[in-house]
């Protein structure tokens, strides 16, 4: 133990050495909140790079994925539709949760589902210097939006001259189905900053190129040809529903690749500091291998047509082993400026502009190793489409009173989305030669909140809140096509307006130093999107139902925590229970085709009740032993459904009833450390119905239980590597999409 606690206090000095250098170095705009801080309406779990080093981190989701109830669907490394979910908002419902990044919106509020992830590329992992998660929607300062939560990301800001370059090798091998084979990839990124007088200047570039495993795995329609070929090769399994199927064939690799270029300025002048932030993401995405399963009598591959596989006949759509290519390009501009107005009066402000300049899928109609093959295809495109955010913040300590603070201000957001699908003739061109397929709309919120904070003694306190929202939707179309007419007809939706009030409460109470407990409650409103309301298309697998009518979601929310403070950390426990109506879900059938019919419509009630128990301390247990760990129950029910009362009673989609997630690491000497994570959650419904149960097959939503290893060692004051495993065991789950393989990392760091 001598040993140890000489290690121990040899670890804390150079940790401590090395947090001072890192605050000459760097500056960084938000502060870490305190739980005993009046105004701390909700409960906050704050990571450093401090809290990662037991995780293998290769994008920003990365940082986050372990936090207590929280969710990411990341299928694969670069992947753009990571959703999140957080509390009793499934992965699905993308827009009951925040992400920021600097004051910069990286959420996605005009798509819902797996289109509606977070813009997590828009920032590196490696630029990070802080994270907050949020949860719930307790304070007056966020939207109905944060009813999962929010995640407040804030990077550093260079205060010297500095370089930084890393990279990191992962590959992983997967099997199943038809496909067995390793996919690799690499990350690499590069930055150089300076501070020259009070100007902080800062450049980045991030390239990522990973390959997929296959991500969808394709079962034959039933046929009623006179005349299949005979075939071999299918592979017989059920789907979710313990349906008998023949699986024919998977997407193959998908391989992607993206790169964020990123200029920071930031200016400080007295007691005012300005930040401009400028990023650009450039994204492709390529499917060009799917496999086919079934063979001829000959040996052949059959890539399309009506086929008999045992004396059972079925069907291979065309399109359903097509290729396809996708091209991404985004630019966000934001601004932030705060400083004092007097001793005790402070203004924050921020704006954002974010544009697609371009996002276009082009996709074949067939295989181009399918006899029939043509460049017939389909463009999918998406055109003025982008957002753009303000807010101001005025911050009044002692207002009337000692220890009294009011927060207010206003934030305005406004949204635009237009999709067009053509159909093609020489779709690896891209051209659009006839119009298929039209929607889209605008939606916007002015928002105006105020909040008193206050610390009635040493003991007590408590906040009181409100946020009035202003919602509009304008210029909404869908396409409603006459066949009698030559042109595409199109359906134009009635403007809309809502106006809604949201209160909120806190009460806080400490009855000693180690103890803290505290009881919130909020109202929340969730407005409809842009997708939500309009979108309405028809592509070759799926067929999507515009739904204008959408009322808000309507959220009561409690949380009850109690926190023990400990040496070097905390305990805490959550109680919550949020009963939410109008909840807005994306359904879905399967067509006797085998594509997929997509609307959004209300479920009139959902009540979703959880407990949360967090461990985080350092020395937990040893003395050099740092961990993470928290452990969630939920209960998400559907109360009410007056439109199909079968599902009243059954639990809501997407929402395991246990979480659990470990993040400990060993210190083994101040230069080397040596970590272990655990993911686990239990399996639940992909459908309201519940009738999906069968698990450990592509279209379930398995339960899991992920480990995984690394280690890094400091090879000098400039240069780190290390190497992790995540998915140790290689388990085989899916959340719909099949969750990745046993996955190797090797990484390294150079810093100047």
């Amino acid at each position: 133990m001598m040993h140890g606690g000489l290690v121990r206090a040899e670890l804390q000095l150079e940790r401590q050495l090395a947090s001072h250098a890192s605050m000459e170095e760097v500056k960084v705009w938000g502060e870490q909140k305190n739980s005993r801080q009046a105004g701390y309406t909700n409960p906050i779990s704050i990571i450093t790079p401090e809290d990662l080093k037991s995780i293998n981190v290769v994008t920003t989701e990365d940082i986050v994925k372990y936090e207590p109830s929280l969710v990411i669907r990341r299928r694969f490394i670069g992947d753009a539709n990571g959703t999140l979910g957080i509390r009793g908002s499934n992965m699905f419902q993308t827009s009951r949760s925040m992400v920021f990044a600097d004051g910069v919106p990286l959420h996605y509020f005009l798509q819902s589902r797996w289109s509606g992830a977070p813009r997590w590329t828009m920032v590196s992992a490696s630029e990070i210097a802080q994270v907050e998660v949020v949860y719930g929607p307790f304070s007056a300062e966020y939207s109905g939006n944060a009813m999962g939560g929010v995640v407040v990301i804030e990077t550093a800001i260079p205060q010297q001259r500095e370089l930084h370059i890393d990279g990191t090798f992962f590959s992983q091998t997967f099997d199943e189905y038809g496909f067995d084979d390793k996919v690799n990839g690499f990350k690499g990124f590069i930055s150089a900053g300076d501070k020259i007088g009070d100007l902080s200047l800062y450049a980045s570039y991030n390239h990522l190129d990973s390959e997929s495993q296959p991500q969808t795995f394709y079962y034959g329609a039933s046929s009623s040809s006179t005349s299949p070929t005979a075939v071999t090769g299918a592979i017989a399994g059920n789907d979710e529903r313990s349906n008998p199927r023949l699986y024919f064939g998977d997407t193959g690799v998908v391989d992607t690749t993206t790169d964020n270029y990123k200029i920071k300025a930031a200016y400080d002048f007295g007691d005012w500091f300005a930040l401009l932030n400028v990023a650009y993401e450039d994204r492709s995405g390529e499917s060009s291998q799917p496999n086919a399963y079934v063979r001829d009598v000959a040996g052949h591959a059959i890539w399309s047509g009506d086929v008999v596989q045992n004396g059972e006949a079925f069907s291979i759509p065309s399109s359903r082993l097509s290729v396809s290519d996708m091209e991404r390009q985004s630019l966000s501009v934001g601004f932030r400026l705060k400083g004092q107005l007097a001793e005790n009066i402070a203004l924050e402000t921020s704006l954002n502009q974010f544009e697609v300049l371009k996002d276009q899928t082009r996709t074949s109609l067939s295989n181009p190793n399918d006899p029939a093959y043509t460049e017939d295809g389909q463009v999918t495109d998406y055109g003025d489409t982008g957002w753009q955010t303000a807010d101001m913040k005025l911050t009044v300590d002692d207002f009337f009173a000692r220890n009294l603070t009011m927060i207010t201000g206003l934030r305005y957001e406004a949204y635009e989305l237009n999709t067009n699908v053509y159909d093609s003739n020489n779709y690896t061109a891209g051209s659009k030669d006839s119009l298929t397929s039209s929607s889209g709309g605008e939606t916007s919120l002015l928002a105006a909140f105020v909040q008193m904070n206050w610390a009635v003694g040493e003991q007590w306190d408590v906040s009181l809140g409100g946020r009035y929202e202003a919602w509009k939707s304008k210029s909404g179309y869908f396409s409603a096509d006459n066949v009698a007419t030559p042109e595409l007809d199109l359906e134009f939706v009635p403007s809309r307006a809502e106006e809604k009030f949201s209160p909120k409460f806190s009460l806080g109470y400490q009855p000693n130093n180690d103890w803290l407990i505290r009881y919130s409650l909020a109202k929340a409103y969730r407005f409809p999107i842009v997708e939500e309301l309009f979108s309405q298309y028809q592509a070759y697998n799926a067929i999507s139902e515009a739904n204008p009518e959408l009322a808000p979601e309507d959220g009561l929310h409690h949380n009850l925590m109690f926190e023990r403070s400990l040496e070097q950390g905390y305990m805490r426990v959550n109680i919550f229970k949020e009963t939410i109506k109008n909840v807005i879900d994306s359904q879905f059938t399967t067509l006797p085709s085998g594509g997929s019919l997509y609307t959004f419509v209300p479920v009139d009630e959902v009540e979703t009740q959880g407990v949360e128990f967090i461990i985080n301390q350092g020395g937990f247990l040893l003395p050099l032993l740092d961990v993470r760990i928290n452990l969630v129950y939920t209960d998400a029910e559907i109360i009410k459904n007056v439109v199909d009362t079968s599902i009243e009673g059954n639990e809501f989609s997407r929402m395991p009833k246990w979480r659990g997630n470990v993040l400990a690491t060993y210190h083994l000497t101040p230069k080397w450390d040596i970590g272990g994570n655990i993911q686990y959650a239990s399996d639940s419904y992909g459908r309201l119905d519940n009738a999906d149960e069968e698990d450990n097959v592509y279209g379930a939503q398995d339960g899991f239980l992920r480990l995984g290893v690394k280690t890094s060692y400091q090879l000098s004051d400039s240069t780190r590597l290390g190497f992790g495993v995540d998915n140790l065991s290689n388990e085989t789950a899916y959340v719909a999409h099949p969750w990745p393989g046993r996955t190797l990392y090797m990484n390294f760091s150079y810093d100047y």
